[in-house]
């Protein structure tokens, strides 16, 4: 399988989703639109990965836009994708749902809750990273996955093999720190008031990976 992996920042990296790939000996091929501009087209994806990064949905870009239109083109042939916040909420921009400021901006660790079954042996409760102020709305058609205490939508499932996160549970202790030392100056505001030293200084709880596994194995076997 070819997976197409959209990585929209540099310090937003896969982390765990290369782990996966790499045990099912799937290709992996990373693009950096809002760098370069360059998109993959949907005949050459297997399934599509669109990461987070510090634009809107609502920015009016030209990439961004034409990501949208192979979104449409891969949820019109059936295909797996995988949106990580401003991914996730890309995703729903297509469906036609606004994406607004959340209750709370919401940078470093927080549970989020399990609010559906529709995946079997998921935890009730995660500890995972936030870094996002804008959020996603469910899509009537969707199923609400996780909440949290400041933002309710925090995850969804869309015809089985379509999955978006507000958070990210892709993150490795790698991630973490790069994420943490780049955009430190993010962390201002947060109702989590974490500074970047206590973000880096929580160890990123191993169920993580195995959750990663399990939902990526969810979206491609459905």
């Amino acid at each position: 399988m070819r997976i197409n992996i959209l990585q929209h920042a540099t310090d937003e990296g896969p982390g765990y989703i290369l782990n996966w790939a790499a045990a099912r000996k799937d290709e992996v091929y990373i693009y950096h639109p809002a760098e370069f501009g360059a998109l993959p087209t949907a005949a050459v994806t297997d399934m599509l990965v669109l990461l987070g990064g510090p634009m809107s949905p609502n920015d009016d870009l030209p990439w961004i836009a034409a990501e949208r239109k192979l979104i449409a083109e891969l949820l019109a042939a059936g295909k797996p994708i995988f949106g990580a916040c401003f991914g996730a909420q890309q995703i729903t921009k297509l469906l036609g749902y606004p994406v607004t400021k959340a209750p709370a901006k919401e940078v470093g660790w927080a549970p989020v809750t399990l609010q559906s079954d529709i995946i079997p042996g998921l935890p009730e409760r995660l500890q995972v990273l936030h870094w996002h102020e804008e959020m996603f709305q469910i899509p009537t058609d969707a199923e609400l996955l996780f909440s949290s205490a400041a933002v309710n939508n925090q995850g969804f499932v869309y015809s089985k093999h379509v999955l978006g996160l507000q958070f990210h549970i892709e993150a490795t202790p790698n991630n973490v720190r790069e994420m943490a030392v780049n955009d430190f100056a993010y962390t201002a505001g947060s109702v989590l008031g974490q500074s970047a030293a206590e973000i880096i200084a929580e160890s990123v709880p191993e169920e993580n990976k195995r959750v990663t596994f399990k939902l990526f194995d969810y979206i491609t076997e459905n």
